[in-house]
């Protein structure tokens, strides 16, 4: 506790009531929830079975666990849940599988296996675009996050074309179902609905968590707000930490404004700011409260710190796109050889990912390592979707997806006319494709040789089945992915051997995954089937939540999306393409929602611990022309005292003169 600031203990020892903690960028926010965790129970005695805290991605659950058990050693912390709100979800939802009508098993559709299964239904209604894909697809998510039925969505339309989604998004649920499926979206909607139709269920729940804490709370959509009041009920046995000032993704359903709807539900909630900044120095930080003092705000803070007053923000105007790209290289090279900094002491922050092209090309000319956040996560890889396709057939045989995927993955030499006429019957017996095979009516409907084959794969699959719960699982899966040569395919049907290797290497740090997902439920009292369904479903969620989080330590400039900085900090940062149409973005503009590109913006700043260097293009090229840009209005939101500008007319010789000398000296005391 003496490490805290005087607003962090009391953020730490009140347990009153409702709290929100109102914590400003850099302002040591985990800290305060692990140490209050830690509060809880040591002195609160509260055993840790009953506290539950809630974030948004793996990394950060990760993060925050590791703090708890250097604070809370030994039985204490056992049983204490740190998870993302999706992975509580699926607990309830794997606990709860009975009451909701599921059978054990069920899978998780990712977000290529529900666009796959929206395809395959809509295709039934004639041409598709995948622009009308993506925006039903969109929409659905929308509804399921706003606790909107497909009765309710219909009752809603306002047009044919609406009626239509909503007529596809009852199909698809129906889909869902039959596949003994939920979606990404249905693990918050799911409990949700059962703890509001089952109150002994809800009741069972609250009693299991007693005490619940929520990180980054301003990215809260409709459904998880309500998961959160549900689950505290009357007791206000809750604290939320969030930074409305910080809420950049309203466009995957966050609601910033569900903090200020915490005082109406609670209205003796008792309010805490966190306005210390422990990252930047005051010229950052007062740049950043004089931006966004221009959004609206129902909570007041101004960010401090002690760090010293620091460099003034650096505005610098180029000619072009390519001058831009140009400057921010030679600017690193150039300050990397005058301080001595290291490359990864540098982050390059966009709008939109097509800026990091230009900017990729220069930094490969001036031979600057780099590092793209946001590359292809682990499991989107094709051997890992392999491999978990024939995990979540194990497990659930009504996964037409899964079956459709590897039915033929290696080659069984099993035609699309015979998968056809398969789903064919499958669907008019509405069961799935792999329970269609037991079927004697299939015969009359499939030549006997093609039947051969499918029935093959339907004993083989059964006996994998059989052996991963009756033996070691993992030596099955093993015997599984020895039985169909994967590693003979991956060689046949890899670029090179090396390539090849590669990817063997990775199917088996899969499997080593699979092992340690079963390690951990060792003790439980469910028996092997039910563990390695769990297991499964946890790595499939993993993949959904992480998409590759694990930090890379090497000596590389990062190159990011504003979005995507998050969280991150740098102790030098460049925000490029500070022009209306990209910053703030030309939707945003259109749809008259300046606000949130404003505190995406803010974001930026605030990444930056010691220097902060903006730049823009006097023109960009657009549909093959150059045309004139427009400084973004969030420059002229800057204090003036704080910022210089460069590139726009004025003429500042001593000041050239006076970098070229230290970068001069710079050099010959490379060479002392």
């Amino acid at each position: 506790m003496n490490q805290l600031n005087p607003r962090q203990q009391e953020a730490v020892l009140y347990i009153d009531g409702p709290c929100l903690v109102l914590a400003g960028a850099g302002s040591g926010k985990t800290s305060v929830i692990t140490r209050k965790i830690a509060y809880l129970i040591q002195q609160c005695e509260i055993p840790a079975r009953h506290i539950a805290a809630l974030t948004f991605t793996n990394k950060a659950a990760r993060e925050m666990k590791e703090r708890v058990s250097n604070l809370v050693r030994g039985s204490a912390a056992k049983g204490l849940t740190v998870s993302t709100f999706h992975n509580l979800g699926l607990n309830i939802i794997r606990r709860e599988y009975k009451s909701l009508g599921f059978k054990p098993g069920f899978s998780i559709f990712d977000a290529e296996d529900a666009r796959s299964l929206l395809k395959e239904l809509m295709l039934k209604d004639g041409d598709l675009d995948s622009d009308h894909l993506n925006l039903v697809q969109n929409q659905i998510s929308n509804w399921k996050n706003d606790l909107i039925t497909p009765k309710r969505a219909l009752e809603l339309a306002q047009s044919p074309g609406e009626q239509t989604i909503a007529l596809v998004y009852q199909q698809y649920n129906q889909a869902l179902r039959a596949y003994n499926a939920v979606d990404f979206d249905d693990l918050i909607l799911i409990p949700v609905d059962l703890f509001r139709q089952h109150s002994e269920i809800l009741l069972r729940w609250q009693k299991k968590i007693r005490y619940l804490l929520v990180d980054e709370y301003q990215d809260t959509n409709s459904s998880q707000y309500l998961l959160v009041q549900l689950l505290v009920g009357n007791r206000g046995a809750l604290t939320v930490v969030g930074d409305d000032d910080q809420s950049i993704y309203a466009w995957r359903g966050a609601r910033p404004e569900n903090m200020a709807q915490l005082k109406v539900d609670y209205p003796q909630l008792r309010l805490i700011k966190l306005e210390q900044n422990y990252r930047s120095t005051s010229r950052i930080l007062r740049v950043a409260n004089h931006l966004i003092a221009n959004n609206p705000h129902e909570f007041d803070k101004a960010l401090w710190s002690e760090m010293g007053l620091g460099d003034p923000i650096r505005v610098v105007r180029c000619a072009n796109e390519d001058a831009e790209a140009e400057r921010v290289a030679t600017e690193i090279l150039t300050q990397r050889l005058r301080k001595q900094n290291k490359f990864r002491d540098y982050a390059v922050l966009y709008r939109g990912n097509h800026q990091s092209r230009l900017l990729e090309m220069k930094l490969q000319q001036h031979q600057i390592p780099y590092k793209i956040s946001g590359g292809s996560s682990f499991f989107a890889k094709t051997e890992i979707k392999d491999i978990m396709a024939y995990l979540r057939l194990l497990v659930n045989p009504d996964d037409d997806n899964a079956f459709l995927r590897i039915v033929n993955t290696p080659r069984r030499h099993i035609g699309t006319s015979t998968l056809e006429a398969l789903g064919s019957y499958a669907s008019q017996r509405q069961i799935s494709l792999f329970a269609a095979l037991d079927e004697v009516g299939l015969h009359s409907h499939i030549p006997e040789k093609n039947l051969e084959r499918l029935l093959r794969f339907s004993q083989w699959m059964k006996q994998v089945a059989l052996n991963c719960t009756t033996n070691d699982p993992i030596a099955g899966v093993r015997e599984m992915i020895d039985d169909i040569d994967y590693v003979g395919w991956m060689h046949q049907n890899s670029p090179s051997s090396k390539a090849a290797e590669k990817r063997i290497e990775n199917v088996f740090y899969l499997v080593e995954s699979l092992q340690k997902s079963l390690d951990k439920t060792a003790d439980d009292d469910e028996d092997d089937e039910k563990r390695i369904q769990d297991a499964i479903a946890k790595l499939v969620l993993r993949d959904l939540l992480e998409r590759q989080e694990e930090e890379d330590e090497s000596d590389q400039v990062q190159l990011m999306t504003l979005h995507a900085s998050k969280g991150l900090e740098f102790p030098h940062v460049f925000m490029v393409g500070m022009e209306e149409d990209l910053l703030p973005h030309r939707n945003s503009i259109d749809d008259n929602n300046i606000e949130e590109e404003r505190r995406l913006t803010y974001v930026g700043i605030t990444r930056a611990q010691k220097t902060l260097t903006m730049t823009l293009a006097g023109k960009r090229k657009q549909f093959g022309e150059h045309s004139p840009t427009t400084p973004s209005r969030f420059l002229d939101e800057l204090p003036k005292e704080d910022v210089e500008h460069e590139g726009f007319g004025e003429h500042n010789p001593e000041k050239n003169t006076a970098q070229g000398a230290e970068t001069l000296s710079s050099l010959l005391n490379l060479f002392d």
